[in-house]
């Protein structure tokens, strides 16, 4: 479903043909979503409702490195690579994406996966993790990701095409103001031709704090248990543009302003961290003079615009999803949050 299905437009600049990051040319999502119940450790795996997600960029990114640069609003969370980011001013890895807990395990995995090509032969990189807090419904003490299921999502984001949004891959466990959250994502074509997309693993704020296209949404949560409001937000801006890494930096930090739009106000143990990444000065992409000043005001404009939407997104594809000890993440209720932006 797309936020476009609500009859809002967020902004002024038109959406790609698929509403999503893969409007960016060559760049690539898949998911391996993890979902089982099982009795506790040492007995079982318990109860799992997690995944991993692989955002690729497109092309050899070790061979090739991705101009990229990198804006923390709130620091309660992780993004490895990110200080090699800051310091070099490029990613050298697809970004993935999973739980808290599973890190360590999906960044094992990407060394075992990526190691295989050619490019990397006496080579040493660091992937790019990022991790939002699922144990609302997914049991913490267990280790849920394995290597299939990274290799899995990293093969379907080679692989191309659509995919899916909501409660899938890393976004399986994750809530999003008070509601089922997980996968969102949006696009923008700008006046010049490139594409800006955005991709954000939602996973933070309140219910109270819902806004949608600029009307506050009330919604009756009689008997609804809310689950904690500080879950972290990965949020990716990716272009075909030519952008070197400052302006790179400067894109991501917008993010933070789409997700202010929908009610975030970066609780104190939410980790907001954002990368964006531009192709365009690759060897594999356009080229062409590096955009910058008050060129870049557009693209300022396509991140929030998108932000904002990928927010939205993640909500209305989400579905209701219950797991460890019981609790509950309810989906949106469309019906009624239709009738409310009509109303306005």
């Amino acid at each position: 479903m797309r936020v476009a299905d609500l009859g809002i437009t967020i902004g002024s600049l038109p959406s790609g043909p698929t509403a999503s990051v893969i409007d960016v040319p060559g760049v690539g999502v898949g998911h391996a979503t993890v979902v089982y119940d099982e009795p506790p450790p040492p007995t079982g795996r318990g109860i799992a409702r997690t995944g991993v997600t692989v955002v690729d960029p497109g092309g050899d990114c070790i061979a090739d490195p991705v101009p990229s640069g990198v804006a923390v609003l709130n620091g309660a969370g992780e993004l490895t690579g990110r200080s090699q980011i800051e310091e070099w001013g490029y990613a050298e890895t697809p970004i993935f994406l999973t739980s808290t807990m599973q890190v360590g395990r999906v960044y094992d995995a990407a060394c075992q996966i990526l190691v295989g090509g050619p490019s990397t032969f006496g080579e040493v990189f660091i992937p790019v993790v990022g991790e939002c807090d699922d144990s609302w419904v997914s049991d913490p003490r267990s280790m849920h990701v394995t290597l299939d299921d990274v290799r899995r999502a990293v093969e379907q984001a080679r692989a191309g095409g659509e995919f899916d949004q909501g409660a899938v891959g890393a976004g399986t466990g994750m809530s999003c103001l008070g509601w089922k959250g997980g996968i969102g994502s949006a696009s923008r074509v700008l006046p010049d031709g490139h594409v800006v997309g955005v991709f954000l693993l939602t996973n933070f704020g309140n219910a109270a704090r819902l806004t949608i296209d600029g009307v506050h949404v009330r919604l009756d949560r009689s008997g609804i248990i809310e689950p904690p409001p500080a879950g972290s937000c990965i949020g990716i801006a990716i272009t075909d543009a030519p952008l070197d890494s400052a302006a790179c930096t400067r894109l991501a930090r917008r993010i933070g302003l789409g997700l202010a739009r929908t009610g975030s106000v970066a609780h104190h143990g939410s980790g907001e961290i954002f990368l964006a990444m531009a192709n365009g000065l690759r060897r594999c992409g356009p080229g062409g003079p590096a955009i910058t000043g008050r060129a870049l005001d557009d693209y300022f404009a396509a991140v929030v615009d998108a932000s904002e939407e990928a927010v939205i997104a993640s909500l209305i594809n989400a579905t209701t999803t219950t797991g460890y000890q019981g609790r509950r993440i309810e989906a949106l209720p469309l019906d009624e949050v239709r009738a409310i932006i009509s109303a306005r």
